[in-house]
């Protein structure tokens, strides 16, 4: 069963006050990758609640593929994971082996048919594959396979991943070894879940830079869970058992869980924005959860940067744990002063322009009393554009606040990612055109100031050397062929 063309959901709203054509003021987190072997479990709702948890890594499609012996059963389409799925389409998905997706659309266009899992048939079977990240040899694996004689039926790098193994099997190798011969084919940021007839594999690039965690359901034996945060496993009641490895397989059937370091040269590089922003605060990471983290990181802030002021508040729900960490090292009060609509989702509706000047509030709405004539610490996770930051630095002082500082726990963003999260161009990162008191001019606030680079690595343990900084330094694991940054560029500049 495979899904119908539909059209895609409207853009969602902006993420803080007002409901308007700009892109949102974050950056985007590419995809959550989910997958389960669970013989005796009916492993597509097992699926859909592990993609419910990682919701927030994509509200863009959602797919789930599962296996029953050598039958391959497939719905994806676009919208929300409640939206795509229910108990009816569930029911109609048979089988122990499975493999989700949540989308957030990085490298091809935000229609159904780029939707995950990507399905390629080869001489084994049935594999269907669920990616986050981006390589950033696109150019060049495409035409490899074109030369291969390979048929694209989307545009997007996680078919080529698929293709790529695929064509190998079909020259005579296992699934592993075909599987192998293809990612030597990729460079670029991916972790994969991948579902055959004979069992289920994931996979992370050399460098480690999107997240993959191992887990396994109680009762019998060989019930093994693979997903993008712990999260996804907590809410099936799944244990944590350890990370997929950089440069690593795993591979998961009948006989247990076999692992197979392919990476002759592995150099872990988790991205650090995991742990600033995308990641959700209950996941766990060198065995913390990220609120920890985010809470240190707050800590540092106060330290780097004290100011005089009448509490610390926070933009939720990323600069909670931030705002915490500062306020108990300032000894300065956290008070709640904007309360999130939780039930605002993707609408249909667009306010008239009236509303749009009068500042709909669909998301953040300020608290007056909290608020009036106090002298105000706003602690934010990151500054992209400063559009958003701008509004609501604007909404605090109509609320009555007498100043506002802002404080960012992270450091100004200066360069894009290529790596499988959606970034602007450079020219359109306001840290790379603008000093900090030109942006703290441009968004209102009395003072602007961000967390040290090194107070941001050296709050996350023992090995600050192991994560990826590049969207603040430039300093690329991996090499980005020009052709890749012309690409986005013309992809920003159709967008604009």
């Amino acid at each position: 069963m495979f899904p119908h063309q539909s059209d895609p959901l409207d853009e969602s709203p902006s993420d803080l006050l007002t409901r308007t054509p700009e892109r949102p003021d974050k950056m985007e987190e590419a995809c959550g990758v989910f997958g389960l072997y669970a013989p005796g479990e009916v492993a597509a709702k097992l699926t859909y609640f592990g993609l419910y948890a990682l919701q927030h890594r994509g509200q863009e499609s959602a797919g789930i593929a599962v296996f029953e012996g050598d039958r391959l059963t497939c719905h994806k389409q676009m919208g929300l994971v409640s939206q795509v799925f229910n108990e009816t389409i569930l029911n109609e998905l048979p089988g122990d082996l499975a493999v989700g997706h949540t989308r957030y659309s990085t490298t091809g266009s935000s229609l159904v048919v780029n939707a995950q899992p990507a399905i390629v048939r080869c001489r084994l079977g049935n594999l269907a594959l669920a990616h986050n990240g981006n390589l950033v040899n696109t150019q060049a694996l495409r035409e490899e396979l074109t030369r291969r004689d390979c048929e694209f039926i989307t545009t997007t790098d996680s078919e080529m991943i698929a293709l790529a193994i695929g064509n190998e099997v079909d020259q005579g190798k296992t699934w592993l070894d075909g599987a192998i011969s293809a990612f030597k084919l990729c460079e670029g940021a991916y972790s994969l879940v991948i579902g055959t007839p004979d069992g289920l594999m994931g996979v992370r690039d050399p460098n480690g830079i999107r997240p993959l965690v191992i887990g396994m359901l109680p009762g019998s034996p060989n019930r093994y869970v693979l997903a993008s945060e712990t999260c996804g496993l907590d809410i099936i009641g799944a244990e944590y058992l350890r990370d997929v490895e950089p440069g690593e397989l795993v591979w998961i059937s009948e006989a247990g869980m076999a692992s197979f370091h392919w990476a002759q040269k592995p150099e872990r590089k988790l991205c650090v924005f995991e742990m600033i922003y995308f990641a959700r605060p209950d996941s766990l990471v060198q065995d913390e959860t990220i609120y920890s983290y985010r809470k240190r990181l707050g800590q540092q802030l106060a330290r780097e940067s004290y100011t005089e002021a009448d509490c610390v508040i926070a933009v939720p729900d990323s600069g909670v744990p931030a705002a915490i960490g500062y306020a108990e090292t300032s000894k300065i009060p956290y008070a709640e002063a904007l309360i999130k609509n939780r039930y605002v989702g993707r609408t249909f509706i667009q306010p008239t322009q009236a509303m749009r000047e009068t500042g709909i509030r669909m998301k953040l709405n300020p608290l007056k009393d909290v608020l009036v004539d106090k002298r105000v610490i706003i602690i934010d996770d990151s500054i992209v554009r400063g559009t958003t930051s701008r509004k609501l630095v604007k909404a605090l002082r109509d609320a009555g606040a007498k100043e506002v500082h802002m404080k960012i726990s992270s450091p100004p963003v200066t360069h894009p990612c290529f790596y499988g999260l959606d970034t602007d161009t450079q020219d359109q990162l306001i840290a790379a055109t603008k000093s900090v008191e030109e942006i703290a001019a441009h968004i209102g606030v009395d003072s602007l100031y961000y967390l040290s680079w090194e107070g941001m690595l050296n709050m996350t343990g023992d090995h600050p050397q192991d994560f990826c900084s590049a969207c603040f330094t430039g300093n690329y694991p991996i090499e980005i062929p020009e052709t890749v940054k012309r690409s986005k560029l013309i992809l920003e500049e159709a967008k604009v």
